[in-house]
């Protein structure tokens, strides 16, 4: 059964209404060809800590998006009715989340990512019934973990990474993850959107660690396993 989303969240969806592509990347999504693909930003809370969202880790020997941070999500299958349907049955998928647990806010903008050619819907839902989730294939997701949004804003925990090929964006450190690139350029939008966000030193450059370096720069010392998320 899905419910109403809870009032906090009214000011990103009043502002979603006018968001565009370019809010969200520097890169143009072409006109045709990509791979129609969608992703779940899934919006939780927990008692006691606050909004938050689900963020899986990939398992590093991925052919593609090894070991990065994600939202849950994949390629669109032709039995898929829309975007919303590929986030949900991916979750599924990929960390056991029930789509009846989940109410669809809205549909982002679709955005390209050029290394995969994806063209991918970010949907926002709510997650009204929370329930334990956790990596059902292990050689596909290698961790899952609810990162609170006041983690995320916390300007210690916000930093920008160079990627080898030059590239430079944001990025948030928190319970041993290190989540940038795509998801991480999505999560910096909408918490600018939502009126979390707060100012935090933009100088701070590192270069990308090499995958499955540990802990994440200026991480804390919260581990990530595979235990059940609740």
């Amino acid at each position: 059964m899905s419910r109403s989303a809870p009032g906090w969240l009214d000011p990103l969806l009043s502002r979603l209404g006018d968001a565009r592509a370019e809010d969200f990347t520097r890169l143009r999504t072409p006109e045709s060809g990509g791979r129609e693909s969608a992703v779940l930003v899934l919006l939780g809370e927990e008692p006691g800590v606050g909004p938050d969202v689900l963020i899986l880790q990939r398992a590093a020997v991925l052919r593609n998006h090894a070991g990065e941070p994600a939202f849950p999500g994949g390629a669109a299958d032709p039995e898929d009715a829309d975007a919303p349907a590929t986030a949900l049955r991916e979750a599924n998928e990929e960390v056991g989340l029930d789509p009846t647990s989940v109410t669809v806010l809205a549909e982002l903008p679709k955005l390209w990512i050029p290394v995969s050619d994806f063209v991918v819907t970010p949907v926002l839902g709510w997650w009204h019934t929370p329930h334990p989730v956790h990596p059902r294939e292990p050689a596909e997701v290698a961790h899952v973990v609810r990162l609170p949004v006041t983690e995320l804003v916390d300007p210690e925990n916000r930093l920008r990474v160079r990627h080898p090929s030059g590239w430079i964006g944001p990025a948030f450190s928190a319970r041993g993850m290190l989540v940038w690139g795509f998801t991480a350029g999505v999560l910096a939008t909408l918490l600018e959107l939502g009126g979390w966000a707060r100012p935090w030193p933009r100088d701070r450059v590192v270069d990308l660690p090499p995958r499955g370096a540990s802990p994440a720069p200026s991480a804390g010392t919260d581990a990530v396993d595979e235990t059940p998320v609740r």
